[in-house]
């Protein structure tokens, strides 16, 4: 039975919640009207203690023993239902999961469940979770900022951070029998990939205008469309002189060599003429200091960031070129393969795509532009066969 106390001349009310001892202080102050007040309110404590609806939390917001209560309350509830609460669950999907994943991916995931997911839903019984908490987190992280700019969650990181609370849900639900709360949320809408291939001019202006040193790593990134992380973890062994061939097989991710991103990743680049002549003249250079084609001075591959920050970014500024990252280099290869007629197939094995579908999706917008094939093919054609009937129709009348 709760009782109601006097402490420094507020209202205290002295109860017991899950067998433990409870005191709250409020802000009413003692008076016999505010007393009347507190035994209605303690009234609906005791009854909704009795029928298990009770929310300590809702009652003492400020309480430093409403997150302990709260999760006492969810232990028990997990033991009366022989139910796992989230953070137990997703622990173990972890575990069961990390077989398949690959060493980058494994430390993505492991960040989003420790950062986000257990700070959210952490001792929550997991088959109590409903569609409404998911969407109300959801929310919740497109209101956290970052940075000293104070940035808002890109739509992208949202749903990154959303795909494994979906994958845990729906496993969960399957084992434990109960309504998947994930069932029918749909992604964020993220804008499209901002594009912004170099011209034939501005690559040749890069790459004429670039630190000596760095002119032969550059010329092979707009050249092959290679990513940076394969570029970055391109050895030696994986060049084939002979048969003019860069063959992809790792790529060097956060200073680990790790597989390719996909299995369609695994390939083999052409070698044009001038990657052909700028690998040779790099084996010159670096062949017997390092496993590694391009590499710092100590012979360990390069940092990008710092790659970035001391060449990429200033070599821009003073060419006059305008500021995009250097991911720009894959989709400038991209560009300039389509706009010189070579066959999709064939650019997408060298992009490492598994289908054309991005080739068109992505990148033939830009073509146009820099091959003039827009439309003026078409009306060129259309043109030489009207001149050729009118020729036949003369021809015929005569």
């Amino acid at each position: 039975m709760a009782s109601i106390r006097s402490r420094y001349g507020k209202l205290v009310v002295d109860f017991y919640y899950m067998g433990i001892r409870c005191r709250e202080t409020t802000n009413l102050t003692d008076t016999p009207a505010n007393r009347k007040k507190l035994e209605k309110v303690i009234e609906k404590m005791e009854a909704e203690i009795t029928l298990g609806l009770f929310n300590y939390a809702k009652y003492f917001p400020k309480s430093d023993k409403a997150a302990e209560m709260v999760a006492l309350n969810d232990r028990k509830e997990c033991i009366n239902t022989n139910t796992p609460s989230f953070e137990q669950f997703a622990k173990l999907w972890f575990l069961e999961k990390e077989i398949e994943w690959r060493d980058t991916y494994k430390r993505k995931i492991k960040e989003i469940i420790d950062m986000y997911l257990i700070v959210k839903f952490g001792t929550k019984p997991i088959h109590l979770i409903k569609k409404t908490d998911v969407l109300a987190f959801r929310s919740s992280l497109a209101k956290v900022t970052y940075g000293k700019a104070n940035k808002h969650l890109s739509a992208a990181r949202i749903n990154s951070i959303m795909v494994p609370l979906g994958m845990i849900l729906k496993e969960a639900a399957k084992r434990y029998q109960f309504d998947n709360p994930y069932y029918d949320i749909n992604a964020l809408k993220q804008p499209k990939t901002d594009i912004q291939p170099f011209t034939l001019n501005e690559v040749w202006t890069f790459i004429n205008g670039v630190r000596a040193d760095y002119r032969n790593y550059y010329l092979v990134r707009f050249f092959t469309g290679m990513r940076t992380s394969e570029i970055d973890g391109l050895t030696w062994e994986n060049i084939d002189f002979n048969r003019r061939e860069i063959v992809i097989k790792q790529a060097y991710v956060k200073g680990k060599i790790v597989p390719p991103k996909t299995q369609e990743s695994y390939r083999a680049i052409q070698m044009s003429p001038w990657v052909y002549d700028a690998l040779k003249e790099q084996q010159a250079i670096t062949y017997k200091r390092s496993d590694y084609v391009f590499c710092a001075h100590t012979g360990e591959p390069l940092d990008y960031n710092n790659v970035n920050k001391r060449v990429w970014h200033p070599t821009l500024k003073i060419l006059g070129l305008k500021k995009r990252n250097a991911y720009q280099t894959r989709h400038t290869a991209a560009t300039l393969w389509l706009a010189a007629g070579e066959s999709p197939e064939w650019i997408a094995s060298q992009m490492g795509h598994a289908t054309t579908k991005m080739l068109f999706n992505t990148y033939s917008r830009y073509v146009p532009n820099m091959t003039r094939q827009d439309g003026s093919a078409f009306e060129a054609l259309v043109n030489r066969s009207q001149i050729a009937q009118v020729s036949t129709d003369k021809e015929t009348s005569q």
